[in-house]
């Protein structure tokens, strides 16, 4: 798991010159697009996140944008059906909250790239529950801020998180570290 974790970040922390959310200028950045994109890293992920599937559920929902290509690549894995869940339900054609499988009536486990503040899960889960889905349950590739995880248990969700942001940190400082004692740095 420290493997996949050093290979999480290196492919994913850029440097440079960042406009955050927060109005701040950063020069460093954690683009998860970045390991969304590739295949075989992306299928290693969906190996882990597996395990981290609740027992029934019957529907995994990919959160627009970042969450799409994870759930996709964990049905492909588990073999569970996913959904495609926009932040907002579109005003034409199906009107629909949710692509894909049908969800109502579904237990379901949302799937999210990255939480931070769960902000965003808070809102599809609520949309996810009025459309008559049963929703408890969060899996993710990353957990960057325990103010997220008690967000989300605050509105009765259990969140599943492969790695803190912390471990992938702490899983690139381990790499460097050795190829500095190996003399490869």
């Amino acid at each position: 798991m420290k493997e996949l974790a050093k290979e999480i970040y290196e492919v994913s922390h850029v440097t440079g010159e960042f406009l955050l959310r927060s109005g701040k200028v950063s020069n460093e950045y954690f683009d998860k697009y970045l390991f969304e994109a590739k295949p075989e890293l992306l299928s290693k992920i969906a190996s882990e996140l597996e395990k981290l599937i609740p027992q029934g559920t019957e529907v995994l929902a990919g959160l627009e944008l970042g969450g799409v290509p994870v759930a996709t690549a964990l049905s492909l894995k588990s073999g569970i059906p996913a959904a495609f869940v926009r932040k907002k339900a579109k005003a034409y054609g199906t009107c629909k909250l949710a692509e894909g499988m049908d969800v109502k009536g579904k237990r379901i486990c949302i799937v999210e790239d990255v939480v931070t503040t769960g902000g965003q899960v808070i809102l599809s889960a609520k949309d996810l529950r009025e459309a008559g889905t049963i929703v408890t349950d969060v899996v993710i590739v990353i957990e960057r801020d325990i103010e997220g995880r008690k967000r989300l248990e605050a509105e009765g969700l259990t969140l599943h998180s492969l790695f803190k942001m912390e471990e992938l940190v702490e899983a690139a400082q381990d790499a460097s570290d050795l190829n500095l004692i190996k003399g490869k740095a």
